[in-house]
């Protein structure tokens, strides 16, 4: 049986609501392993002289906490 865990994050971008959510799916999945899914919690904007600035994203992200012998194995092949 898996074990999850989930994170709140924030991201943001000047392009795209779609590229803020890759830009945290990608940095996310960098940080953790087994992540699982993302669920678009809130979307939103920051405008600027009656432009868009910023698209912004709340996600919360869900990934599987490793058995410890598998996540000290993971955290040694980090370090190589």
């Amino acid at each position: 049986m898996a074990i999850m865990k989930s994170e709140q994050i924030m991201s943001e971008s000047t392009k795209s609501f779609e590229d803020a959510i890759q830009t945290a799916v990608t940095r996310f999945d960098a940080t953790v392993k087994g992540l699982a899914s993302a669920y678009v919690n809130e979307m939103y904007t920051t405008i600027k002289n009656g432009k868009i600035e910023k698209y912004r994203v709340n996600l919360q992200m869900t990934f599987e906490v490793m058995p410890p012998k598998a996540a000290d194995k993971a955290s040694r092949a980090k370090k190589k």
